[in-house]
C-alpha cells in the first residue's frame, strides 16, 4: 500500500522501514456470536502472552467495532 499524502496506515501505527502493516478483519453474523467467539478465544491457553508472546507490538494495534449502516439481508 503506497504512503498517503495526508495520512496512511504506516504513519497511524508508526511503522518503521523494516516493518509491514497488516490489515485484517473478522465479520461476525451477530453480536451474540461475536461475544461467544471472543470468550472462547480469550479462554484458550494459546492466547496467554506468557506462554505465547504476540509477534507484534500490540500497543500500536488499531481495532474497533462497527454498526451496520444498511443490511440488505
Amino acid at each position: 500500500m503506497p504512503a498517503g499524502k495526508q495520512t496512511d496506515f504506516q504513519r497511524a501505527v508508526q511503522a518503521r522501514e523494516d516493518e509491514t502493516v497488516v490489515f485484517s478483519w473478522i465479520e461476525w453474523p451477530d453480536k451474540a456470536t461475536r461475544d461467544a467467539g471472543m470468550a472462547k478465544m480469550m479462554d484458550d491457553p494459546r492466547m496467554d502472552p506468557k506462554l505465547n508472546p504476540m509477534p507484534f507490538d500490540g500497543m500500536r494495534m488499531i481495532f474497533g467495532g462497527f454498526q451496520p449502516v444498511l443490511d440488505l439481508g
